[in-house]
């Protein structure tokens, strides 16, 4: 689709010390059909100016509040203001933050978990809807070309009738107490007052828990969890163990670990039907195997020809040639800036475009971290039946 310029965005966070905030800005210019034009980078009015004058903004997109920003933004012309926010604050500040700007008219996409509160995540389901604006929720691993495979694969019935599925998230990042030792990550990941109710569910398990069902399709009934904080002191929970019951008499087991020592990012999943079952890894995710019970396994490589259009679009590099984190982070927005595209030139978007997490997946992952702590917290098993508000 073309409409003869980039689409325009603004970042709120992102600033001094921050870590994913320049992953976003990475992955949104890779495809070029995206610009950065403003932002307000920090609370501090004067780190933001300072984040602006290094990615050579003009000055007065540069904004000492995301309030102002949002405010500024819709009174510009069309043809000047951004086309959609990227909300890359912690956690606590998603909801008013990502509410400021729907309300102003200006497309979304946040970083998860969507809120602290099902509450505000429920709230942020009905004005998306009631303001018509597009909403992404950067569940990362599903822009991997070799998930979508994936799930083109189990939804086609390769693996037969799914019977079990494995996903695991384990880091060791926070095996000490490194919030105590002025780790920023560490200590706003840690704080109740900033994280909201969990540290690694909200964290690592929710991106488990999506990752399942955006493979599968298959939605939580039942759920069992145990959840421990490990480093003494830590108010929220370092790891996370559960038993879990799907539609159709699908069982699980998942689990995610922030104290796990020497594991980095090692997001696996491994789904079981009673033909055949696959197996993939963040660490190595240009590679999905399937194994039979009676021929040999079977490697299914990114880049080649073979694989489903789903697969095959997402690619941008020959076979061989590795592709990871950030193109994944890229492709949700890539299909962002297309749908938006569409949106402006007032076309029905291709489907392909539409294939990211949206708020309603955001609001399950929020029901979902509640639910385990309720679960850890009670020793129990607790029902995860869920729809949020307008899915």
């Amino acid at each position: 689709m073309d409409l003869n310029r980039k689409i325009r965005y603004g970042m709120v966070g992102g600033g001094p010390g921050a870590f994913i905030g320049e992953i976003h800005r990475m992955a949104a210019a890779l495809d070029g059909k995206i610009e950065l034009v403003g932002g307000a980078f920090s609370s501090d009015p004067q780190k933001s100016r300072k984040i602006g004058q290094d990615l050579n903004l003009a000055e007065n997109r540069v904004y000492g509040s995301y309030k102002k920003m949002a405010q500024k933004e819709a009174q510009l012309p069309p043809e000047e203001r951004i086309d959609f926010v990227s909300v890359v604050t912690p956690n606590h500040l998603h909801f008013d933050v990502c509410k400021t700007f729907i309300e102003a008219g200006i497309h979304v996409v946040c970083d998860k978990p969507l809120t602290n509160k099902i509450e505000d995540a429920e709230e942020l389901c009905r004005l998306v809807k009631n303001n018509d604006v597009i909403f992404a929720l950067t569940h990362t691993y599903t822009g991997y070309p070799m998930i979508k495979e994936a799930r083109k694969l189990v939804r086609n019935g390769k693996l037969g009738i799914l019977r079990k599925v494995v996903v695991e998230y384990p880091q060791g990042w926070l095996s000490q107490p490194i919030e105590k030792e002025g780790n920023k990550q560490a200590a706003w990941r840690t704080d109740p007052q900033k994280a909201g109710v969990s540290s690694a569910v909200a964290d690592i398990g929710t991106h488990a828990e999506n990752l399942v069902e955006y493979i599968t399709g298959l939605r939580l009934k039942k759920l069992y969890a145990d959840v421990t904080s490990f480093v003494e002191g830590r108010s929220l929970e370092d790891d996370a163990n559960m038993l879990v019951h799907y539609e159709s008499d699908v069982r699980g087991v998942m689990y995610c670990s922030q104290i796990s020592v020497g594991e980095e990012n090692d997001l696996n999943i491994r789904i079981y039907g009673d033909e055949a079952s696959l197996e993939w890894h963040q660490e190595n995710p240009n590679y999905l195997n399937i194994k039979y019970p009676d021929k040999p396994e079977e490697i299914y490589k990114r880049g080649n020809t073979y694989l489903s259009n789903e697969a095959k679009v997402v690619n941008r590099i020959p076979p061989g040639h590795p592709e990871g984190f950030i193109e994944a982070f890229a492709n949700i927005y890539s299909n962002v800036a297309d749908a938006i595209t569409a949106r402006i030139k007032g076309e029905e978007p291709d489907p392909k475009a539409l294939d990211f997490p949206t708020v309603y997946d955001g609001a399950i992952g929020v029901h979902f971290t509640h639910k385990v702590i309720e679960s850890g917290k009670k020793q129990a098993w607790v029902d995860m039946d869920y729809n949020p508000p307008g899915r």
